[in-house]
């Protein structure tokens, strides 16, 4: 299994995983068809599906011209509002792509059909793939817009948290460590991937038991630390013009940073 990570609309991502016994392909989120085509003629595969995690048009744009291009194609999905889809999954539900093995994990939160997509071959060294969406990010989750902070913490610590950690303050270093990653000169270069064990290091969103992340929100009950760290990271003041990744993932650790290096 070969995932290519495609770089999108200044501060996003979509992927191309390609089974290479058959050169056949799956993409996951086709926001931008002339990237994806690119890609695809590149690595001279068949896309033969799409994974579309939710709706949203960062995620989704691409559907409808997809399908034009390539008749037959299967577009996945949990939400009706998902262009062109023809196929409708739900938790726990899985898929095949020769030997490319999808789970399908039900995240409502950021929209009420978001759907996450747990990737892996059988009998591969390779370490398996989490395609999150834009409900688990690098060091962050994404927005409560049509679900609660209840919601968000079940699918980051029930259904995301328990998944195999190899998958994707002066009290931690490991903050530190990632922003100076993020901030590289080479802009070009993604901001993912990222490793569930990473995660659970430095992302805050991960760590709401965590002394550090309850003091700074001032709450003890998780749900409670994640419902105040998502309002703080959804006040804070946005830069002008809209960042690019590295940028993002340094912005975020700007506001979240700090809070851990208190005493």
């Amino acid at each position: 299994m070969k995932v290519k990570v495609i770089s999108v609309l200044e501060d996003n991502y979509m992927y191309l995983v390609i089974e290479e016994s058959t050169r056949d392909a799956v993409a996951v989120d086709a926001a931008v068809p002339k990237r994806l085509l690119e890609i695809i003629r590149k690595e001279d595969v068949v896309l033969r599906a799409i994974l579309t995690t939710h709706h949203h048009w960062d995620h989704a744009r691409g559907n409808e011209e997809l399908a034009q291009l390539f008749p037959g194609l299967r577009v996945f999905g949990a939400d009706e509002r998902i262009g062109a889809l023809t196929h409708k999954v739900t938790h726990g539900q899985e898929l095949s792509f020769g030997a490319i093995r999808v789970r399908c994990l039900f995240t409502p939160c950021h929209t009420s059909g978001h759907m996450c997509y747990f990737m892996w071959e059988d009998d591969s060294p390779d370490a398996p793939a989490l395609f999150s969406g834009d409900t688990l990010f690098v060091g962050g989750c994404g927005q409560f817009f049509e679900g609660t902070a209840e919601q968000m913490h079940t699918n980051l610590t029930q259904i995301l948290g328990t998944l195999p950690e190899d998958t994707v303050e002066p009290e931690n270093e490991m903050v530190k460590e990632k922003l100076a990653w993020a901030r590289r000169d080479d802009e070009d270069l993604p901001t993912v991937p990222s490793t569930l064990h990473e995660e659970f290091l430095y992302n805050p969103f991960l760590r709401v038991t965590e002394e550090p992340v309850q003091r700074f929100t001032g709450r003890t009950d998780p749900v409670e630390v994640l419902r105040t760290l998502r309002s703080e990271r959804d006040n804070f003041k946005k830069p002008k013009e809209r960042p690019n990744p590295q940028a993002m993932l340094a912005f975020d650790w700007g506001l979240f940073g700090p809070f851990l290096e208190k005493k």
